[in-house]
C-alpha cells in the first residue's frame, strides 16, 4: 500500500479557524509533485447540464457562491458552482445536477431553483438566463 502524504497551505488552516459549526468547508485534492512526474494532467472539467450555457458564456464562473433566504419559512441555503456545472450545497455530500434539485434538497419541496438562488449582487440564475438570451439575440 502506498504512503499518502497530505500537505496543506497555512491559509487552509486559517480558513478552518474562521469557520463556524454551521459552515461546510470544501477541499479539493489533486496529484502532485512526488518522486515520479505525473504521466498526464487531468482533463479540464467541462460544464454539463442546465448551468453549462451560463458557465460557457462566462456569466457564472465555477466557484460562484449562490444563496437564498425564505423569510416565511426562516430558511437559508448556500451552494457553490462546480467546474462541471453542478451545485454543492452546504450540508450535502454529493453535488446536485440542477438549481431546482439543489433547492429541493434544502426546502424539502419541489421548487424553482432558477428564481430562488441569488448571486451576491442580487441577481437570480433566471436573471442570468435572460441576460444570455438577450446576448444571443444580438449576435
Amino acid at each position: 500500500m502506498p504512503t499518502i502524504s497530505l500537505h496543506f497551505d497555512p491559509s487552509v488552516f486559517a480558513h478552518l479557524a474562521r469557520a463556524t459549526g454551521d459552515d461546510t468547508v470544501h477541499l479539493t485534492l489533486s496529484l502532485g509533485g512526488g518522486d515520479e512526474p505525473l504521466k498526464a494532467a487531468p482533463a479540464p472539467a467541462v460544464p454539463r447540464g442546465p448551468l453549462a450555457d451560463l458557465m460557457q458564456a462566462d456569466l457564472l464562473p465555477a466557484g460562484t457562491e449562490l444563496n437564498f433566504y425564505q423569510r416565511r419559512a426562516n430558511r437559508r441555503g448556500r451552494a457553490v458552482v462546480t467546474p462541471e456545472g453542478q451545485l454543492i450545497v452546504d450540508g450535502h455530500a454529493s453535488p446536485f445536477p440542477s438549481p431546482s434539485k439543489a433547492a429541493e434538497a434544502i426546502t424539502g419541496n419541489v421548487i424553482n431553483g432558477w428564481t430562488l438562488w441569488h448571486l451576491r449582487d442580487g441577481r437570480t440564475l433566471d436573471d442570468l438566463r435572460r441576460e444570455l438570451r438577450r446576448a444571443d439575440k444580438k449576435h
